[in-house]
C-alpha cells in the first residue's frame, strides 16, 4: 500500500508540473483530470502453461494537456487492476484437465501521446508503462495440490511468485465530446512476467525449460473528466 501511495504522489506531481508548464506556455488545457474506470480481458503469452483469458476490472486517474497548435496531446494515467487468469491443472483424483483461475493486482503508471485523428474527438493512443504487480493468487483455495498440465509435480501453488516488476507498452484509440470519453488499449507486457519463477529452484520433472510469459491485456474504460 506504501508503495502505490508514492506512484500516487510521483504521478499528481508530475500532472501538476506538466499543467502549470503549459499554462505558462498558453497552451490550452482542455481535460486536465479525469476519473476513469472498466473492464479487462487478461492473458499470459506463454509456452509454458495452457491458459484462457479471463475478465476483471480497472479504474484510475489522468491528467492530460491539449496542445492545440500539435497533431497531438497527451497524458499521465494511473491505473489500478484486478485481473484474472485461467490456467489447466488437473488432480490426482480426478486427472480430467480443468482450468483453475487466479487473480493478479496491478497497479500501472502510463505516458501517453494522443495523436489527433478527429481533432481531440478521436486520437491514436501509445506510449510506455510502468507496472507493480502483486503475486499469482489462487481464487480457490480449495484448488491447491492440483498439477500444472503438461507438468509431473509442479503445483497450482508453485507459480505464484512472478515477476513484480514489469514495462508495458500500451497502444488504443480514445474517442468522445466534451467531458466523456471511451477508451479501448491493448497493453503488451515487454518484460518476461514469469521470469521470476526461474529462480524460485521449482522441481519440474522432464519439461524443464525456462520459465517465459509476457502480459496481454485489452482495457475497456470510460473517462470523465473536470
Amino acid at each position: 500500500m506504501k508503495k502505490l501511495k508514492y506512484i500516487l504522489l510521483v504521478v499528481i506531481s508530475m500532472a501538476f508540473v506538466t499543467l502549470t508548464y503549459a499554462q505558462h506556455k498558453r497552451y490550452a488545457i482542455k481535460n486536465g483530470v479525469g476519473i476513469q474506470g472498466g473492464v479487462t480481458q487478461f492473458d499470459i503469452i506463454t509456452d509454458n502453461f495452457v491458459t484462457k483469458k479471463n475478465t476483471g476490472f480497472i479504474g484510475g486517474l489522468s491528467a492530460s494537456v491539449d496542445i492545440p497548435h500539435k497533431w497531438y496531446n497527451v497524458s499521465y494515467n494511473i491505473l489500478l487492476s484486478e485481473n484474472n487468469i485461467d490456467i489447466a491443472a488437473f488432480s490426482l483424483a480426478n486427472p480430467t484437465e480443468e482450468f483453475v483461475e487466479y487473480k493478479l493486482l496491478t497497479a500501472q503508471i502510463s505516458f501517453l501521446f494522443h495523436a489527433k485523428l478527429i481533432g481531440s474527438n478521436l486520437t491514436l493512443d501509445l506510449g510506455p508503462m510502468l507496472q507493480y504487480n502483486g503475486d499469482l493468487e489462487l481464487k480457490d483455495s480449495s484448488k491447491e495440490g492440483y498439477i500444472i498440465s503438461d507438468y509431473e509435480t509442479l503445483l497450482t501453488e508453485d507459480i505464484s511468485k512472478i515477476s513484480n516488476f514489469n514495462v508495458n507498452g500500451a497502444v488504443g484509440l480514445s474517442a468522445g465530446f466534451g467531458a466523456f470519453r471511451l477508451r479501448a488499449q491493448y497493453i503488451y507486457g515487454f518484460t518476461n512476467i514469469l521470469g521470476n519463477l526461474n529462480d524460485e529452484d521449482l522441481y519440474v520433472g522432464s519439461n524443464n525449460n525456462k520459465f517465459k510469459g509476457n502480459q496481454s491485456m485489452i482495457a475497456f474504460t470510460a473517462i470523465i473528466t473536470f
